[in-house]
């Protein structure tokens, strides 16, 4: 795959930095800031993503549209409703333009709101409770595309998003790397699970994870 050429289908200033989609075969790829976010190739840990908020799930939030897949997946899960908050105003342009079949596919469901903003600064101001709220804004504390990104693994806020579920609700972070200074934080929060989603990329394994979250206090804490 990393052989065949990109071709740009996208690209994008915005006040974070630089915004591109290119596709490689029939893979897409999403580059933030000159560096790579993720394609369409290996899916796997965006799917898990979705499967976490549980089957049919009524109203959840997605922190970070992407490619959709993670949208897409509540969608066939069964989901009531889905807010996805968008940093990048181009991301959700291209998506209501159907520039890739999948981001088409979620613009357009009406059980989908793209909500342009910082989900760090929109969740706390919302008076919703979730079912879920999914988070994918970043690769992770480890790695930062956007440093301001840090305040959304902090305790206070990782608190404010937890009292934004309803009672059954969990939090869901996706993480590059294992972070054991986020777990830790986590624990003190809630009940905590950790999973790993292993994948293959071009013979070289990556290990995702993901940290689930509920209130309560965690028996490992």
């Amino acid at each position: 795959m990393s052989q065949l050429p990109a071709v740009e289908i996208a690209r994008a200033a915005t006040p974070q930095g630089e915004i591109a989609l290119r596709r490689r075969g029939a893979v897409v790829e999403l580059i933030v800031n000159g560096v790579f976010a993720m394609d369409s190739a290996e899916v796997a840990s965006e799917i898990a993503l979705a499967d976490a908020a549980g089957p049919a799930p009524g109203r959840v939030l997605v922190g970070g549209l992407g490619l959709g897949y993670t949208a897409a997946r509540l969608l066939d899960n069964g989901v009531r409703h889905i807010d996805v908050v968008e940093l990048a105003r181009p991301l959700i342009d291209w998506a209501v333009q159907g520039v890739t079949d999948q981001l088409e596919r979620v613009a357009h469901d009406p059980r989908v709101q793209l909500h342009h903003g910082d989900v760090a600064e929109w969740l706390p101001r919302r008076p919703d409770a979730f079912d879920a709220i999914l988070l994918d804004v970043d690769n992770g504390p480890a790695f930062l595309i956007h440093d301001r990104n840090a305040r959304i693994y902090a305790a206070d806020w990782l608190r404010s998003a937890l009292d934004r579920l309803a009672p059954t609700g969990v939090l869901v972070i996706w993480s590059e790397d294992a972070v054991p200074a986020l777990a830790w934080t986590l624990a003190t929060l809630g009940n905590l699970e950790e999973s790993v989603v292993a994948v293959q990329r071009e013979g070289r394994r990556f290990d995702y994870v993901l940290y689930r979250l509920r209130r309560g206090t965690n028996v490992q804490s």
